[in-house]
């Protein structure tokens, strides 16, 4: 039986944005958290002859924030400003009384030394050692739309066509190669039908379905939760299905309760145009034993506490104690206990998985599809990278009936046949739309959707005029902006919803008036959005080659798979 991890790294765009709490430091703790050390593990792999062949995808807003000269300062920045916490904390401990958590202080030191030379050692460049560990063999890479916009609740089907081939397009240019799969932001996905998702929405009528676009631009495979293939429930957030358990789950109201397996690969059948589309499903077992916050992994006492830290500097030296001990109570952390600790998880995991493929070995299709977002391993599940690496050398060792795969690999031997139709729905909290469509965001889609309609409008004028196509690209890259579902999410969530609703009002801003600038009138005011444009592209600088694919997305449907 095949197993297929799933690795999904994305971060909105926080360069040039300011530094604390959600500024470049945000990306900043990705790197050091996750990026850099899942590079550590998968080469200590490779230099053991391990198989660990990951399908990781890299959102082409986070890839170009991983290549920017910016990021690199700012990355060395805070190394820097890490490493002089380490250097302060003797003190402060001895004044506190706490030197017994001083061994932790040089745990920190020494690992944030180890990395900063990994750092320097791949010339600052996390982008390229992925492409080199792709290059080995080691893992395939694959994209996502452009901003991570929410594609099913765009008002226009150029904009999806424009977050898709941007997608593709940056990928190639970043990584070298045209992505096989592609990873739908927040797995949402809409078939074809009727599209009025809330009153006052533009009147679209019938609209092609998610599939169809994907399988337009070029894309053999995508993921989905386990609930639109009425194989399970709905993920959630960090693993709890949330909202009202009467409200009807997307599966629910997909002809009934018809049970399907997760563990195979399904052709996508709404329509000719998406023949030959893969849909892999998410495995409920295996996810939610690495996912849950309440049953996962995550949540042994022995690992490391991540909501509390040590200021100045930020160094984190509790552990996570139990799940009902106050944060003032927390105990210090063991990195060797801790260690330990994920080694038994990752055999475990490995018995789990090695039970799936005990009830499914009559199918010599199955395959087991566990998908994650990156940024859980390292950075909000400290052992995460350890733990995967385990898991790889455990199922080397003792699994070998057990094949780790890439999906591409995987769809080669095994090309999907059997048909399915999807429902709406997502891996948000519900299964559906909801943590992106409330009563606490509807104003941001009622901001977007008209703001599409300008865009579109002015987009076929501009790209003839060489004066207005700085402009137009500036606007293009503020629309993507705007369009990221992370403002939406952080809004519901709370955690920081006046930060995410400033960044959406912000890029839409900037938009509008650029797009104005575009529109003439008595007064030609091109001049004075050439000026914004420029101002705007140091601060928003990415998608160098934009304008391609706002022409592509013009150009209809059948354009997307140009190379």
């Amino acid at each position: 039986m095949d197993f297929v991890l799933t690795l999904h790294s994305h971060l909105p765009y926080v360069l040039n944005h300011g530094r604390w709490p959600h500024g470049s430091d945000w990306l900043c703790e990705a790197a050091l958290d996750t990026y850099l050390p899942l590079i550590e593990v998968l080469r200590g792999l490779q230099a053991g002859g391990i198989p660990a062949p990951v399908t990781l995808g890299v959102t082409p807003v986070l890839a170009n924030q991983l290549v920017s000269r910016t990021f690199v300062a700012e990355m060395d920045a805070f190394f820097a400003q890490r490493l002089v916490a380490c250097d302060e904390a003797p003190a402060s401990l001895a004044a506190t009384g706490e030197g017994h958590l001083l061994p932790l202080v040089n745990f920190w030191r020494e690992r944030l030394g180890r990395l900063r030379r990994l750092f320097h050692d791949i010339g600052g460049n996390i982008v390229a050692a992925l492409r080199a560990l792709e290059g080995a063999g080691r893992l395939e890479l694959i994209t996502s739309a452009a901003t991570h916009g929410f594609l099913p609740l765009l008002a226009r089907d150029e904009s999806i066509r424009l977050q898709l081939a941007v997608g593709r397009a940056e990928h190639r240019r970043l990584f070298g190669r045209s992505p096989e799969g592609v990873w739908l932001p927040e797995c949402a996905y809409r078939p074809r039908g009727p599209w009025h998702p809330v009153r006052g929405a533009p009147q679209a009528g019938i609209r092609r379905g998610i599939d169809e676009h994907l399988s337009d631009a070029g894309f053999r495979y995508f993921f989905v939760d386990s609930h639109l293939a009425s194989a399970g429930r709905p993920l959630g957030v960090s693993g709890d299905p949330g909202g009202d358990p009467s409200v009807h789950r997307p599966s629910e109201l997909a002809g009934g309760m018809v049970h399907r397996s997760p563990y195979v690969a399904y052709q996508v059948a709404h329509s000719r145009a998406a023949d030959g589309l893969a849909a892999l499903v998410r495995d409920p077992r295996s996810s939610m034993q690495v996912w849950s916050r309440f049953q996962g992994y995550p949540g042994d006492e022995r690992y490391l506490e991540f909501h509390k830290m040590r200021w100045p500097g930020g160094l984190k030296l509790w552990r996570v104690t139990g799940p009902a001990v106050d944060l003032g109570d927390k105990q210090p952390y063991d990195p060797a206990e801790a260690a330990e600790r994920a080694g038994g998880h990752a055999d475990h995991f490995a018995g789990l998985l090695a039970e799936i493929a005990a009830t499914e070995r009559r199918r010599r299709d199955a395959v087991i599809v566990a998908p994650f977002d990156t940024e859980l391993f390292g950075h909000w599940w400290f052992e995460g990278p350890e733990w995967l690496g385990a898991v790889y050398r455990t199922l080397a060792r003792a699994h070998r009936d057990l094949r780790p795969v890439t999906t591409s690999r995987h769809l080669a031997d095994h090309p999907a046949k059997l048909p399915i139709r999807l429902p709406s729905g997502s891996w948000g909290a519900n299964g559906d739309f909801s943590m992106w469509l409330g009563d606490a965001t509807v104003w941001t889609w009622e901001r977007l959707w008209p703001l599409e309609e300008a865009f579109w409008d002015a987009a076929p004028a501009a790209l003839a005029n060489p004066a207005a196509r700085p402009v137009l690209a500036q606007a293009a890259r503020e629309l993507l902006l705007a369009q990221a579902s992370d403002w939406q999410f952080i809004i519901s969530t709370g955690a920081a919803a006046d930060y995410a609703g400033r960044r959406f009002t912000e890029h839409c801003d900037d938009a509008a008036a650029l797009l104005a600038g575009l529109a003439g009138g008595p007064e030609d005011r091109l001049p004075q959005a050439q000026t914004r444009a420029e101002a705007l592209a140091r601060r928003d600088d990415l998608f160098p080659d934009v304008l391609s694919a706002v022409a592509l997305a013009l150009g209809g449907s059948r354009s997307l798979v140009s190379e």
